[in-house]
């Protein structure tokens, strides 16, 4: 393997060790072994930098939809219901719609069957994290097969596995056959499954409509979610009361089926699909270095984790409040699920109107205090029709949250990455929420609900308090289309795509008076050039001209090289390189080195 990379100190010549590698490299000599065999570097012809690229034809395919579309803010700010106007969106919204009904449908009905078992205080919310524990497993996996395969075709094979499992649960049910802990496994079947729906679904939505929609398509996603947790919860409430919850189970199959109908009938136009599959373990590994070397992304996450923690209370141990402390049944639970989930769309009618007045700090710091007074209000009131009403506002503050998050990683991540960056998301939301439910439940069992919730209560106070120390980062002037503006490489030699690894070389001259503004962009190209595709990387003076820096970064292929080149470059990525070449005179130069095999 190459030896790892450490920029230079800032000021100081690099150390001797780093010299000789950098001259090792221009000469074409050893730059390390891997599997086991000596590997030479071979150089290959050198290019100036900021030569005019070539286009992709995926790139052209994204520039026309752009053109057709309009970019963001070229067009009034669009309706809330803008994107139900586009066929396709709205079909599959409305089958997502449909799914998640039969979702908080199944949420309810077994959690009912738990409810008068012993230790219910501990089980009860067992079925919130055997739900969403999925999420933290396979979270990336589903956001890997979405970017690499088809997604129609990957949407229509889970829901087929979905439906034979929700069958099997549904006939065990109703022939009394099901077990608290054989209820949780097909709690957690059923949630691997929409951890491998659900980043597909989502990572189609900027697909689907103009980018100047996509928030508002994020918040009709955020919509249909509590629109179903006002739904579900009371129609399986009235199903149990009258039927039982075998019956609950059956429709929530059924949705399974109903959304596999509906994307069969769609058909994608051509070009939706990836061009060219990336291999399942180098695109697992290019996602999880995306995240890591993206701020904004972790500070989205670092976000979402403050908030839903201490809010999964109200959600884990809402069954509870209603059967112990409100002296509801089924019925009753399912009323109060509905407020929440009512609260959520009413909330999506005011959050345009919010979002136009606050900046995204303070509208996530007002929706998170508002939400720790519900806590405190459900712990201590006993009456039906006040909880009632506090859930409204908790609802709302949960949809404001959520919409704002979702929608700021929609729009921030490109489009070869996107499943994949949700699907961290994911992982971190419902991660959240499943770590929360377990541990307020134990909260819950040793010490009481009220203390429990008054817990929760301070825990999100804390959380918003935050918001000073890690704020939202400004994206507002990141140019996020996607762009190839590296020239196409030029070899001598013929390349493997699945060889490797592949050193990138590119030298700049810098004056001492450019020294300092030049190692400051060279840190955001860093970050630039391990989210597209480096797995090392490093920044060298040459130490016999001290004017001379050459940059070194390492890509794990040919393959995967190219990509940087051709799909995986933004204008933000361009705006950091072309800040960083601007103070070299003359022009930077980039060479490819490719690793050769030495006999003996």
């Amino acid at each position: 393997m190459p030896p790892a990379f450490a920029p230079a100190p800032v000021g100081n010549p690099a150390g001797t060790h780093q010299e000789n590698y950098v001259r090792a490299i221009q000469a074409g000599s050893l730059i390390g072994c891997g599997n086991g065999r000596a590997v030479r570097a071979v150089r290959i012809r050198d290019k100036v930098v900021g030569r005019p690229p070539r286009l992709s034809r995926a790139r052209a395919r994204s520039v026309h939809q752009e053109l057709r579309h309009g970019m963001a803010g070229s067009n009034p700010a669009p309706s809330a219901w803008a994107p139900l106007r586009i066929r396709a969106f709205r079909e599959l919204w409305l089958a997502a719609l449909v799914s998640n009904v039969g979702t908080w449908m199944q949420t309810v009905g077994a959690q009912w069957l738990l409810v008068h078992q012993a230790h219910a205080a501990i089980l009860v919310p067992l079925v919130q994290t055997a739900g969403m524990l999925p999420y933290v497993l396979f979270g990336l996996v589903g956001g890997v097969l979405a970017d690499t395969f088809d997604r129609r075709r990957l949407l229509i094979a889970v829901q087929g596995g979905m439906v034979v499992a929700g069958t099997a649960l549904t006939v065990l049910t109703a022939v009394h056959q099901m077990p608290p802990a054989l209820l949780l496994m097909f709690t957690f079947v059923l949630g691997s499954g929409l951890v491998l729906t659900v980043p597909a679904y989502q990572s189609l939505v900027p697909d689907l409509v103009p980018r100047a929609q996509v928030r508002a398509a994020s918040t009709l996603t955020s919509i249909s979610v509590n629109l179903a947790r006002a739904v579900g919860p009371a129609v399986a409430g009235l199903l149990i009361a009258r039927t039982g919850v075998a019956a609950v189970f059956a429709i929530n199959t059924a949705t399974f089926l109903f959304y596999a109908v509906v994307v069969m009938a769609w058909h994608p136009q051509p070009g939706a699909s990836p061009e060219y599959a990336e291999r399942f373990v180098s695109a697992l590994r290019a996602g999880g270095r995306y995240v890591r070397n993206a701020p904004v992304v972790r500070r989205v996450l670092l976000r979402a984790a403050l908030f839903l923690v201490p809010g999964s209370s109200l959600w884990a141990l809402l069954a509870l409040i209603a059967s112990r402390r409100l002296g509801l049944g089924p019925g009753g639970y399912g009323l109060l699920l509905g407020a929440l989930g009512a609260g959520a769309v009413g909330g999506a009618f005011v959050l345009p109107q919010a979002r136009a007045r606050l900046s995204s700090n303070a509208l996530i710091t007002a929706a998170s205090v508002v939400y720790a007074a519900a806590l405190v209000a459900v712990a201590l009131l006993r009456n039906v029709v006040v909880t009632l009403v506090v859930l409204l506002p908790a609802g709302m503050a949960w949809i404001a949250v959520l919409a704002s998050l979702n929608a700021a990683l929609q729009l921030f991540l490109p489009a070869w990455v996107r499943a994949r960056g949700l699907s961290v998301y994911q992982m971190v939301l419902f991660g959240a929420q499943a770590a929360g439910a377990a541990g307020w439940g134990v909260v819950a069992g040793a010490a009481g609900l009220v203390p429990a919730f008054l817990a929760a209560a301070a825990t999100m106070a804390a959380g918003a308090a935050t918001i000073r120390f890690w704020p939202f980062l400004n994206t507002e002037d990141m140019d996020r289309r996607p762009v190839a503006y590296w020239p196409e490489p030029q070899l001598v030699v013929d390349a493997d795509p699945r060889s490797g690894p592949v050193v990138v070389q590119t030298t700049y001259t810098v004056s001492a008076e450019s020294e300092q503004p030049f190692l400051q962009a060279m840190a955001r190209v860093r970050r630039s050039r391990l989210r597209t595709g480096a797995t090392r990387w490093g920044l060298f003076r040459d130490g016999e001209n001290p004017r001379v820096f050459v940059e070194l970064f390492v890509v794990p292929s040919w393959d995967e090289h190219l990509r940087q080149h051709r799909d995986r470059l933004t204008g933000t990525d361009r705006q950091y390189e072309d800040a960083a070449k601007a103070l070299s005179d003359p022009p930077a130069r980039a060479a490819h080195f490719l690793a050769a095999d030495v006999p003996g």
